[in-house]
């Protein structure tokens, strides 16, 4: 899901708010040293809590044109993730609501701060109607479907959309949306707003000054950083302080060599998935960027901003990313930059899966909270947000696709994002979804990304001992009875 933003939150209500911020889609607690608001503390705290206020969810009466009876009157509170997609779609979305709902009073809130502003709240009873629930204060969203804290979606996908009444809402989202807000069973807890595309991202005019292609394996990855090298140019860059960014191109790659199978495997916590032969191979393969010399010198100690501005001036070649890097980015990547994706380099023709093959899926993850005042006017913002004119507002806005499948018609496309819908089509139906991410947070992050995979690409680790140290983190994982756990199905 995203990239940590460091800067001053900003922080207001009733509509407006003041500066813009940096995105997390796949956000960062404990990297951030959150000590105080860990996701063990918040799961002990939900189940304890939820406050002893008993008064009824507001609800009006249903009609064509509002399908969820939203209460005219009712007060609508909207605390939206100020982060690299900026707020000023969510505000444009507010207005739409505003603009149905005259009588009610909306308080839209753009903070960086989600876990520990609301955490408290949602302790209390008193949670907002709907939620950005991104950043590197993100709420482990297992941990709140778990203990029951979240509004089932399904009245939203299958409300009519808000352009078409002979549509539902699920019928308009992008492969995957629904599937990926399910944790268990049928109910969907979670409606992932933006697509993203994850990959190894490149400056197409670095590559033609090499006189280069993108490689497809990773013999030619290799030869493509000597001989950057030898230029004076690293091969890779990446996020030191927060190394789970790695996995944004490495879970694909070992998709691809393996076969999803392996990914799911891995998702489902099951003994021995670490060890099996595609992912060692494909560690090793990125021990070899560390060895080699390969790294931008001072990369373990970058943030994701400095990491992205070495690139951007050129100091590497390839960094692993999501598609929201192009809007992070934009005040310093050259207007000549070509910014493109490169789906993962594999290792030969024994790979499973096809040069091609593709991490993308949901990501901003919005939720409504099932002790919501007016979970209806929740659902509604986030029906008004589908549309098409919001999607079109959100993709020109912030450089990224949406969850409505299409929404980019008159639109003129940016670099990044041409280069990412075309990867997307070159993909096909080669499309990756690692769900550790989203139904074991802390695992992911501090665990298996930091712990293990950071160490490795520092050289603290060979991919041996990372390996056994992750597949030992995974296995605490799966044995841990205060998390609930999920399987594919």
């Amino acid at each position: 899901m995203g990239s940590t933003s460091a800067d001053a939150e900003n922080n207001t209500t009733s509509g407006a708010v003041d500066g813009v911020g940096r995105r997390d889609l796949i956000k960062r607690s404990a990297a951030l040293g959150l000590a105080a608001v860990p996701a063990t503390g918040f799961l002990s705290a939900c189940a304890s809590g939820g406050g002893e206020d008993t008064e009824k969810p507001a609800q009006g009466s249903k009609t064509a044109k509002n399908p969820l009876g939203v209460a005219a009157d009712a007060p609508m509170e909207f605390v939206l993730f100020n982060g690299g997609f900026g707020k000023e779609y969510g505000e444009d979305a507010v207005k739409v609501y505003e603009k149905s709902f005259p009588k009610s009073k909306v308080t839209f809130t753009a903070t960086q701060k989600i876990q520990s502003t609301l955490q408290p709240r949602f302790n209390g009873g008193t949670p907002p109607d709907l939620i950005d629930n991104s950043g590197a204060e993100q709420m482990d969203m297992g941990v709140l479907v778990g203990q029951k804290q979240l509004a089932d979606l399904t009245p939203l996908l299958d409300a009519p959309s808000f352009d078409d009444p002979d549509k539902k809402v699920r019928d308009t989202l992008r492969p995957g949306i629904v599937e990926m807000g399910q944790f268990d069973g049928d109910p969907v807890y979670v409606l992932y707003y933006a697509y993203t595309t994850y990959g190894v991202w490149y400056s197409q005019k670095a590559l033609d000054q090499l006189e280069v292609e993108y490689p497809e394996t990773w013999d030619d990855m290799l030869a493509v950083c000597e001989k950057a090298k030898k230029k004076g140019v690293a091969g890779w860059t990446y996020p030191g302080q927060y190394p789970y960014y790695i996995p944004f191109s490495l879970y694909a790659m070992i998709g691809k060599v393996g076969g999803a199978d392996v990914l799911k495997a891995i998702d489902n916590l099951e003994p021995n998935a670490w060890k099996h032969p595609a992912v060692k191979a494909c560690f090793e393969a990125y021990y070899e960027l560390y060895r080699k010399g390969y790294v931008l010198k001072g990369t373990p100690g970058l943030s994701h901003t400095q990491s992205q501005a070495a690139w951007a001036e050129g100091k590497a070649l390839f960094i692993p990313n999501g598609s929201w890097v192009e809007n992070e980015s934009a005040e310093v990547i050259p207007d000549d930059f070509g910014v493109s994706i490169g789906a993962p380099s594999g290792l030969d023709s024994s790979d499973k899966m096809p040069f091609g093959t593709l991490w993308a899926s949901g990501a901003e993850p919005f939720v409504v909270p099932a002790n919501a005042k007016n979970p209806s006017g929740g659902m509604e913002q986030l029906r008004i947000m589908l549309g098409e004119e919001s999607s079109r507002n959100f993709t020109s806005k912030v450089k990224s696709l949406s969850a409505l499948d299409g929404g980019t018609d008159g639109i003129e496309l940016t670099p990044g994002l041409t280069s990412g819908v075309a990867a997307l089509e070159k993909a096909g139906d080669n499309i990756l979804n690692p769900r550790i991410q989203d139904w074991y947070v802390a695992l992911q992050k501090e665990k298996i990304g930091t712990g293990g995979i950071g160490e490795m690409m520092a050289g603290r680790l060979t991919p041996a001992e990372a390996i056994k140290k992750i597949q030992g983190y995974a296995d605490e994982a799966a044995k841990d009875d205060s998390i609930k756990h999920y399987k594919h199905a």
